[in-house]
């Protein structure tokens, strides 16, 4: 395990860290689709990711969905850490975009390296602030943004997470993604598809607009 920890996190953390972090994690391998966290679960230890695509959700109290982010290897989950930290439920949803392996944390290792090591310190600080970034905007995409914008946009980072222009995905996973309706997604891509920005294929959206 250490050498895919290594991989990742070398240049943030020092060895003694990373030797800490290879004695006490637990590799967790999830395939595309899987739960990882559920809104309401306390949270006994946080994620590292090592490798894949974990998608971050917000669920209101009808069950709908609104996708506040993705998570990419070599990050971890802000919200997550301030469940833990507090021993509170988790306020969001996460789940496995892409098939993906994570390391656990136990949350008492967390509290523990937050005052030994200055590393561990500015990787939970600089993973909270992009973190709410992040969230910022996807408020900023749906106060301001029409909705064939916000799709478009959508689409390029979907494009960018799985390094393809080729983006399997159904029209109903994006109206949930993009808290809307089936319909509404159908019609927007078959306007995008209409001045030559996409081409939809079963199952899947070729993006040609990269931009």
């Amino acid at each position: 395990m250490l050498e895919e920890i290594k991989n990742n996190y070398s240049h943030l953390f020092e060895d003694e860290l990373l030797q800490e972090i290879d004695a006490i994690g637990i590799l967790k391998t999830v395939s595309a689709g899987d739960e990882l966290i559920r809104t309401g679960q306390y949270l006994s230890a946080m994620p590292l990711l090592v490798d894949g695509v974990i998608k971050i959700m917000r669920e209101d109290e009808d069950g709908f969905e609104l996708m506040l982010y993705f998570l990419e290897k070599g990050e971890t989950c802000a919200m997550t850490l301030s469940c833990c930290t507090g021993s509170a439920v988790s306020e969001i949803r996460a789940v496995a975009e892409t098939d993906s392996t994570l390391v656990m944390i136990p949350v008492e290792k967390m509290e523990e390296w937050l005052g030994k090591y200055k590393s561990w310190r500015n990787f939970i600080f600089d993973s909270y602030h992009q973190r709410l970034m992040e969230v910022l905007e996807t408020i900023d995409s749906i106060a301001f943004k029409k909705m064939d914008e916000r799709l478009l946009e959508y689409l390029r980072n979907k494009s960018k997470y799985y390094n393809d222009s080729e983006i399997k995905v159904t029209h109903q996973d994006i109206a949930f993604d993009l808290h809307t309706s089936r319909v509404v997604i159908s019609r927007l891509l078959k306007q995008l598809e209409k001045t030559n920005r996409i081409k939809l294929n079963r199952n899947s959206v070729k993006l040609i607009d990269i931009g």
